[in-house]
């Protein structure tokens, strides 16, 4: 499994919306997936159109992290019946979601023990199936986003084209290079993913290069625009790939190149 968390320090800047879109792009790919919600307010959850039921939340797992089962305890989210009726097949790949609740709001405080920052690592240390995993991780840098960081293998930091949004983004990463150092040596690559850009804009532009500049190569190529329909979208808890609107295209071919790029970061560093 590639393991991959979606961060921001700052909030509103459509770290979910990423989630999201990348998770749409691997059900349209054919990728085994599973979306983890560690976000207490669930809103990756409530997109992918899931609830829990009479399953464990992912923050009543995380309580019980030596015995839980995370594969007994995932919703399939609504996306993939509604892939098989766009389709009009009978096999649709994979997508799971541990469902994410105000509970998981116990873990997120900023003096979390060592040995709570492995709870998520021992749960998908006994997960299997899935091609990729999609942590949604809430704006901080308290427990559950560290805890997040140390099961994953990979980084992608969320950040709009906007003097606050770049700044936060940059002591984002000097905070990861400390819990890296402290917490997690083999932690993976870093990675930047532009997003609500508006090539209209001059302060987008400047920004974007401004982004370019600091962070170099881990800033990734496809930029993600913003979308009049993406809220719609959302909000009748739709993959945006399966969206009955031809203007979603342009949207939908930046989410393929960047799940691309995420999954090309995997193999170079297995190969490594």
């Amino acid at each position: 499994m590639h393991v991959v968390s979606i961060s921001s320090l700052k909030g509103g800047v459509g770290k979910t919306s990423v989630t999201l879109g990348l998770a749409s792009a691997a059900l349209a790919a054919g990728i085994p997936t599973l979306v983890i919600d560690l976000d207490p307010h669930a809103d990756a959850s409530t997109g992918l159109g899931v609830r829990s039921d009479n399953k464990q939340t992912i923050g009543q797992m995380l309580k019980n992290a030596r015995r839980a089962k995370l594969q007994d305890n995932v919703a399939a989210s609504a996306w993939q019946s509604k892939a098989a009726e766009k389709k009009s097949r009978t096999r649709i790949p994979v997508l799971d979601v541990a469902v994410g609740d105000a509970y998981t709001g116990i873990y997120d405080r900023p003096d979390l023990r060592t040995r709570d920052l492995r709870r998520l690592t021992q749960l998908l240390g006994r997960t299997s199936g899935y091609q990729l995993v999609l942590i949604d991780c809430p704006p901080s840098l308290n427990g559950l986003t560290r805890m997040a960081w140390s099961a994953s293998d990979q980084l992608l930091l969320v950040a709009e084209p906007s003097l606050f949004s770049v700044a936060g983004t940059e002591r984002t990463q000097r905070a990861l290079e400390l819990f890296r150092q402290e917490f997690a040596p083999t932690l993976g690559p870093v990675k930047v993913v532009a997003n609500r850009v508006r090539k209209d804009s001059a302060e987008h532009t400047f920004r974007i290069n401004e982004m370019r500049q600091m962070f170099g190569a881990n800033m990734l190529t496809p930029e993600i625009p913003e979308h009049p329909e993406w809220q719609q979208i959302q909000g009748a808890a739709y993959s945006v790939h399966h969206w009955p609107s031809k203007s979603t295209g342009p949207i939908v071919a930046q989410f393929d190149a960047l799940l691309k790029e995420v999954m090309a970061t995997d193999k170079t560093a297995r190969t490594a």
